[in-house]
């Protein structure tokens, strides 16, 4: 028995010295998975500017007279007449094709040559034509000269050969009931669901005609704006594979019903595209992959290929080579990897995809399948270089490096990748895409018009500079960039946003400014921003000089509103990194329209922020005056100058809207920066500054959303996270008083309580102890009630009393633990297991506590997403503490039970491996996703949005079956409890 007692001491303490190392490399663990840096970054260039005023030039041509007769030539030519009616234009424009413009000229390349007030227009072919007399018609719709001295009899084309356009709003759903609540983020449009049908015929043909006069107009538009592509969603539903195997080994022509419908959607859908391409529009169809259906799904689980396996890529291949011959009209295909999954699929369609691409082999595996079907059909593939994940492919969008690994030996003529024009998102802030400026591969570069990080279009925004900026600079660096695709209407969830749709809702005329940049930038890289704004001015709303001025001058300065508004730039000026990720320059608006409130990202802003914290904290303010500033511009115009007055009030409304949603996230983040500066330096004058924007934020809150809570067209922000975080906020100082007076209750346990002092100190000998002295009643009572109380008290401490389900999980865990000891020790008196339990339950309390203590969980989560120096103590001394608990009460179990070392250890480890299972088990019946959604619900630690968006398993790359992995690390520690536990016999 002495040797006994001599061992144990030295068993606690050699046990709490590896507990500590253990803990400490846990501390530094976590502080590599949360990976928190940051650096500065260059934005990419911008610099708006105002055009002069000139005055306006009327055609010389009245007329348009064709040689050549092919339907591109006359859809081009039937635009060019429509421009010139009514102009009194006495000349004419004769328009011949077959001319040899020499060598250099392109297929768009065209000669124009006056003669008097006559123009005769010259080019090898219908292309060359088309695009000279789409060029013509906007210098008659922006009242510029038809030809400048400089251009006159000289060869015109394009530098961007390539401009390609997204799909548009054609076809999308476009009534007040289909924003609902403005809180749906799903990803799929729902473009021409209604003519989409799940059974036969599969096609309405009714709707579908509605939504084909939509798409034919929006071409046209397209057309007239110089772009000569478009890209359309799909691909597997035109797809019956009867190029593959036996024909009918993934369908059953006889049975299966996807054959229908393959040739439904070829025949009806197919005119439309048709449409588009005889109009002088090269058609793709955009897929992401792997492309699924649940036969073609149930097939590859079969045969058990995956993306690196060739034989995939042969069945998709024999797809593609179907659809390329089946319709001639479509031009390609463009596929992307980096995002898919069921927010994407149209509801009752079985149709969808799934994120599988995600490595160099099976990237070049789909690539050289997919590129020799179409130099075999003279057909081109377009690759998204858009991705996220971990690895060469996970930043294959922004790493030259990793583009090298993995398109390096990637080499096709049919070949075209397409890239962001930022490294990363379509934020500002960013700067440009390193990677459009290596690699030898044909390259498009990707902008987004209407900017769906920055209002999704409700707001001024003109990006001319931006864009002029970036071609200038990327065409330079990189002479195979052949084009551009602009989006007029992608990106983002739909519904999420304002009820505004190109060509049909809302006031879309201003981001059909930047899709106009976007085109004569393509076309003319040298183009002047203030010019393009001015011309777009003129031929949207007014011919006045005076009136096209004014909307110039606000929209110059609509850029330094948005920038202001809605990035705090000391934040957004750098690269952030965490969890492995990119973080967004804009991520305290997490995403789109989600006022953040989580611990994480205002910890981490303000941390970066700090030294210029006024700066982070009331940029807002000088977003509010330039908005004002716009105000005060447009509503000096005449309202008889527009051409429509309705689209001045409407423009008056957007700057309305923007003045009223800045001032409320103007209060935010002053609300937020200064709360955050108290948690870091617990200054009074912090404080007041913090509880003074805490009323400005309840006062413009109201404001914001009575005022356009209920207008879908200027939807007010979603305030639910900032709400939760800032409930929490209020509660810091009384938790804080909270805490400290559970630290001076657990002390005082530990000190006068007896039994939990022996518990702690000597476990060894609380046997002994407890027989030598018996405890009196009011410890008895105090060994179960203090360390009880303490413990709710202080975990609902932690969670600002507002997370029971982290009560549940923590609470549930040490009940659990306590009650299967219980159960292991029998009939005997508990008190001695309640003691050593209760003791070390305070013990966890004064660790947490004192962290506690000082300003509140606020606090306490701030030091841990910012500071590792504390993150790093508090997880080694906190882990020491509850790794004590184990070995303290298995010592405590032979002191006072007198049960043997293999049984002592073998009981502690079923009761430690009992709540992992239970808990275990209840998280995964309840699902992964579910369970961390409620828990970050209702703690606040990271953005509210992740689960509303891909799920919080997604975007942290969480395995789904972690909670089963967890039982199984439970029910393994029992078992071996169980077998240490067994009485051996001789």
């Amino acid at each position: 028995m002495r040797t006994r007692a001599r061992r144990a001491p030295a068993i606690l303490i050699a046990s709490l010295v590896l507990l500590l190392a253990v803990g400490f490399v846990l501390a530094t663990q976590v502080s590599g998975f949360l990976g928190i840096s940051a650096e500065p970054v260059a934005a990419a260039p911008e610099t708006a500017g105002v055009a002069p005023v000139r005055t306006a030039t009327a055609p010389t041509v009245g007329r348009v007279q064709l040689a050549e007769a092919s339907p591109r030539v006359r859809h081009a030519a039937e635009a060019f007449q429509k421009a010139v009616d009514g102009s009194g234009a006495e000349g004419t424009l004769t328009v011949t094709t077959g001319t040899d413009l020499g060598e250099g000229a392109g297929p768009e390349a065209y000669r124009a040559t006056s003669d008097g007030p006559d123009i005769r227009l010259e080019a090898a072919d219908a292309a060359g034509a088309a695009a000279g007399l789409f060029q013509l018609t906007d210098r008659v719709r922006t009242a510029r000269p038809l030809l400048t001295p400089g251009e006159d009899g000289e060869v015109q084309q394009p530098d961007l050969p390539l401009r390609l356009v997204d799909k548009g709003a054609a076809g999308v759903p476009g009534t007040a009931a289909d924003w609902r609540t403005g809180e749906e983020y799903s990803h799929n449009s729902g473009q021409f669901a209604d003519a989409i049908l799940s059974d036969a015929p599969f096609v309405d043909t009714e709707a579908l005609a509605e939504d084909a006069e939509q798409f034919r107009t929006y071409v046209d538009h397209q057309l007239a704006r110089g772009y000569n592509g478009i890209v359309m969603p799909g691909f597997l539903e035109y797809v019956t594979f009867d190029r593959f195997g036996d024909g009918d080994e993934i369908y059953p022509t006889a049975e299966d019903p996807h054959v229908a419908r393959a040739l439904a959607m070829r025949e009806h859908f197919g005119s439309m595209w048709r449409y588009a391409h005889d109009a002088g529009m090269r058609v793709y169809l955009g897929t992401d992959m792997l492309a699924l259906s649940t036969p073609l799904e149930d097939y590859l689980d079969e045969h058990g290929l995956d993306a690196e396996d060739p034989e995939l890529w042969d069945i998709y291949a024999a797809g593609l080579e179907e659809l390329l011959a089946e319709m001639p009209y479509v031009d390609g295909l463009l596929i992307r990897i980096g995002e898919g999954g069921r927010i994407y699929q149209l509801p009752g369609w079985d149709y969808w995809s799934q994120i599988a691409v995600t490595t160099p082999t099976a990237v070049k595996a789909m690539l050289d399948a997919f590129t020799t079907v179409a130099e075999r059909q003279d057909r081109e593939i377009i690759f998204r270089t858009w991705s996220v994940g971990v690895g060469a492919v996970g930043d294959l969008h922004t790493n030259p490096a990793s583009y090298e690994e993995v398109l390096g030996d990637v080499h096709s003529d049919a070949l075209i990748v397409s890239t962001k024009h930022v490294a990363g998102d379509f934020y500002s802030f960013l700067p440009l895409n390193p990677t459009l400026e290596v690699g030898g591969h044909r390259r498009i570069v990707e902008l987004q018009s209407r900017r769906e990080f920055e209002g999704f279009g409700a707001l001024p925004n003109d990006l001319a500079a931006a864009y002029s900026a970036a071609l200038t600079h990327l065409v330079r660096t990189n002479p195979d960039i052949e084009g551009v695709w602009t989006w007029n209407q992608d990106g983002g969830p739909i519904h999420a946003g304002p009820r505004t749709l190109y060509l049909r809702e809302g006031l879309w005329q201003l981001w059909d400014l930047n899709s106009y940049a976007a085109s004569r930038l393509a076309w003319d890289t040298s183009a002047e921003p203030g010019e393009i704004t001015a011309d777009w001015a003129r031929a949207t709303f007014s011919s006045d000089q005076a009136t096209v001025r004014a909307i110039g001058e606000a929209m110059a300065l609509s850029r330094e509103a948005v920038l202001a508004g809605l990035y705090i730039e000391p934040f957004a000026e750098n690269q952030v990194r965490a969890l492995g990720l990119e973080i967004p320059p804009q991520t305290w608006l997490f995403e789109w329209d989600i006022v953040t409130g989580d611990t994480a990202v205002l910890s981490s802003v303000y941390a970066i922020s700090k030294d210029r914290l006024d700066e982070a904290a009331d940029g807002g303010r000088d977003a509010i005056e330039t908005a004002e500033s716009m105000r005060r511009i447009i509503a000096g115009t005449d309202p008889s100058t527009w051409r429509d007055p309705a689209l001045r009030t409407d423009l008056l409304a957007s700057i309305d809207y923007e003045i009223n949603l800045f001032r409320v996230l103007s209060d935010y983040r002053a609300m937020t920066m200064y709360h955050v500066e108290w948690l870091d330096t617990g200054s009074s004058d912090a404080r007041e500054r913090w509880q003074s924007a805490r009323a400005a934020f309840e006062r413009s809150r109201a404001s914001h959303v009575s005022t356009y809570g209920d207008d879908q067209a200027h939807p007010a922000f979603q305030f639910t996270a900032a709400d939760i975080g800032t409930t929490r906020a209020d509660r810091d100082p009384a938790m804080a008083w909270l805490a400290r007076g559970l630290l001076v209750l657990a002390l005082a346990g530990l000190l006068l309580v007896r039994p939990l002092r022996i518990a702690v100190t000597r476990p060894w000998r609380l046997g002994r102890a407890l027989r030598e002295v018996p405890p009196r009643r009011w410890e008895r009572t105090a060994v179960l009630v203090l360390p009880l109380v303490v413990l709710v008290l202080g975990r609902a401490t932690l969670t600002w009393f507002a997370a029971p389900a982290h009560l549940v999980v923590t609470l549930g865990g040490w009940l659990l633990f306590a009650l299967t000891l219980r159960l292991l020790i029998g009939r005997r008196d508990p008190f001695a297991l309640w003691a050593v339990i209760g003791g070390i339950v305070l013990v966890r309390s004064v660790i947490l506590m004192a962290a506690l203590a000082t300003r509140g969980p606020g606090r306490y989560w701030f030091l841990f997403w910012t500071e590792p120096g504390p993150r790093t103590l508090y997880i080694t001394v906190a882990f020491a503490g509850f790794g004590l608990l184990f070995v303290a009460t298995a010592l405590a179990l032979r002191s006072a039970y007198g049960i043997s070392r293999r049984r002592a250890v073998g009981s502690v480890l079923i009761a430690a491996g009992a709540p992992v299972v239970i808990g275990g088990v209840g998280v995964a019946l309840m699902g992964t996703e579910r369970a961390l959604t409620v828990w970050n619900d209702q703690m606040a630690l990271i953005p509210w949005g992740l689960s509303r968006i891909l799920g919080i398993t997604v975007h942290l790359g969480i395995p789904t079956s972690l909670p089963w992995f967890a039982v199984g690390c439970g029910a393994a520690a029992a078992l071996v409890g169980v077998a240490l536990s067994v009485r051996l016999r001789r």
